[in-house]
């Protein structure tokens, strides 16, 4: 046999214990999909095959997490389990002072009630749908200062996450450097496809907002996914460490707010970080009122002690080589299957650009939403639409037309094999090949806020 110089990897894992996934027929999906309104979010897991709606929550945890459970101390207050999550955050992110929340929107609804007043203006690098609506509910209004080739699912800039300083230099003109009471920058931008900010960018901001006293805060969600890009895209960073990385990023911000459902590898949990004694000073005040007392913030203290576990896990090199290797092989499986895809592949998932999936529906007739529809149809794989329906409507009820509508197959981390892999992209292109028959959806049902959680449609 002739030798090849490609070598195969492996995850750096093994597995203890499996969950049995149920097969449905088509016939039970068609049903389950018209009684969940063809909204995937409303189906139950159960009717569900690959679940790649999300990768918030859905990661499974190691046995050193699992471990940690049972020696979680459930003290209201005090726990020791909050100081060592506390010493967690502070000896891998830096940041000073640190308040537990259930999650990563607890934090934000902290955040932006104590910095944000009526009228003022929220730059950050592409919007994410809770941030923003907590934005919006405080008064402010947010603007998008991310890169323009962000918006274009085709261009390959390695950094499409990346602020343009040009477009925040603006807006300190026309409204003030004292009406922005900090700049919201994600690592790893979610609705750009799961794409990275470089460093060089970083401290070019850090510089800036640094001269016209302004925040930078952190949505620190998926920072180590971020970490592991810069270390392949940037020569300077090729010898370093995800976990050095990681703390030279947080290092150029003021603040935070983390849902360590993602990279924190647990399945519930999150928190507010800010390096100002006044601003935790206040969170320390606020979450009592809306989470519990500040050493426990909503959470068990096992919680704390798995989140503390799986936030030094998430910075091991080999984890994240696995866990972007797979986002990776999937994406180049549906490349090969001329499905179109966001380029750059990102770090939390596969984006596919409904648009070109399905270039005869209008945005009007939510073709992301329809094409996630029709995936979870044919083979059972459940993914999310983000798009029209995520991007919601402004203060005058007009409909936000973002430019890019894209169906999310976000993979769980350490959850799923090569072969789950092989099958969704498998079912994808089965779907693509009868693309031209595919119908667009008119909303019967949309809520008050973030519709694209509980929103519902019908065929057209």
């Amino acid at each position: 046999m002739k030798a090849t110089s490609k070598q195969s990897w492996a995850e750096p894992y093994k597995m203890k214990m499996v969950e049995l996934l149920k097969m449905t027929t088509r016939q039970q999906r068609i049903r389950a999909s018209k009684e969940a309104g063809f909204n995937t979010f409303l189906l139950k897991s159960e009717d569900v095959y690959i679940d790649l709606l999300t990768d918030s929550g859905t990661n499974s945890m190691s046995d050193r997490q699992w471990g940690a459970f049972m020696t979680g101390d459930e003290a209201y207050a005090g726990s020791k389990s909050y100081y060592a999550l506390e010493s967690a955050i502070q000896n891998h992110y830096g940041y000073k002072y640190i308040i537990p929340t259930h999650q990563g929107r607890a934090a934000e609804n902290i955040l932006s009630q104590i910095l944000i007043k009526k009228g003022d203006i929220i730059p950050g690098n592409m919007y994410i749908t809770t941030t923003r609506l907590h934005q919006e509910l405080a008064g402010g209004v947010f603007h998008d200062i991310i890169i323009d080739e962000a918006h274009d699912p085709l261009n390959e800039h390695p950094f499409k996450g990346n602020v343009d300083i040009g477009k925040l230099e603006k807006l300190v003109k026309k409204y003030g450097a004292k009406k922005i009471p900090y700049v919201s920058l994600a690592t790893n931008v979610n609705m750009a496809g799961g794409q990275p900010v470089s460093m060089t960018n970083l401290k070019e901001l850090r510089a800036f907002t640094k001269k016209h006293g302004i925040r930078i805060i952190h949505d620190m969600t998926r920072v180590a996914e971020n970490a592991w890009f810069i270390k392949q895209r940037d020569p300077n960073y090729k010898n370093k460490s995800v976990k050095s990385i990681v703390k030279e990023i947080c290092s150029y911000t003021d603040g935070a707010t983390m849902s360590a459902k993602k990279d924190g590898l647990v399945n519930i949990g999150g928190f507010m970080a800010t390096n100002e004694w006044d601003v935790f000073e206040e969170a320390r005040n606020l979450v009592v009122v809306y989470e519990g007392l500040h050493t426990y913030g909503g959470l068990a203290g096992r919680d704390m002690e798995a989140m503390a576990i799986g936030i030094a896990e998430s910075l091991d090199d080999n984890h994240q080589r696995a866990r972007i290797g797979q986002v990776e092989y999937l994406g180049q499986k549906m490349m090969a299957c001329n499905i179109p895809i966001v380029k750059p592949i990102g770090g939390h998932g596969v984006f596919v650009d409904a648009r070109a999936f399905l270039p005869h529906l209008t945005q009007d007739h939510f073709p992301a939403q329809a094409l996630a529809a029709e995936l979870y149809i044919e083979s059972g794989v459940r993914t999310m639409e983000r798009g029209i329906v995520s991007a919601g409507r402004k203060a005058n009820g007009d409909n936000y037309y973002p430019k890019l509508e894209l169906v999310r197959f976000t993979i769980p981390r350490r959850v799923y094999t090569q072969a789950h892999m092989d099958v969704v992209a498998e079912s994808a292109a089965r779907v693509f090949e009868r693309r031209a028959g595919i119908k667009g959806l008119k909303m019967v049902y949309e809520p008050k806020y973030l519709r694209f959680f509980q929103a519902r449609f019908e065929k057209l």
